[in-house]
């Protein structure tokens, strides 16, 4: 007895999806790396303005602990962007792994 497929066509990722998810997520994160280099700069620019013996290694990490949630703040728009996309884009592939092992155990 032969079962009948009811999608016999696979479900398409959307190619376009892919590439706003992933331009969505290297402006983000570019962003995120510039925050952190210019509070690098600024914090040790004021190190050196007060002439203090702190080493660059801990300004940056000063920087690090300042540009996460400043970064979260100022760049709201585009993490809920880049999240967006990519659940999205998650979505359409579990779609097609679905539709993939459905097809593989009616075999």
């Amino acid at each position: 007895m032969i079962e009948e497929n009811t999608n016999p066509e696979p479900p398409a990722p959307d190619p376009e999806l892919r590439k706003k998810s992933r331009r969505a997520m290297v402006k983000y994160g570019l962003a995120r790396l510039g925050l952190f280099l210019v509070l690098t700069v600024i914090i040790h620019g004021i190190v050196l303005l007060v002439n203090a013996p702190v080493m660059l290694l801990i300004s940056a990490m000063l920087a690090l602990f300042l540009a996460l949630p400043l970064s979260m703040l100022m760049f709201t728009r585009w993490r809920v962007e880049a999240t967006e996309s990519l659940a999205a884009y998650s979505a359409q592939r579990k779609a097609h792994k679905a539709w993939v092992e459905q097809e593989l155990a009616g075999r």
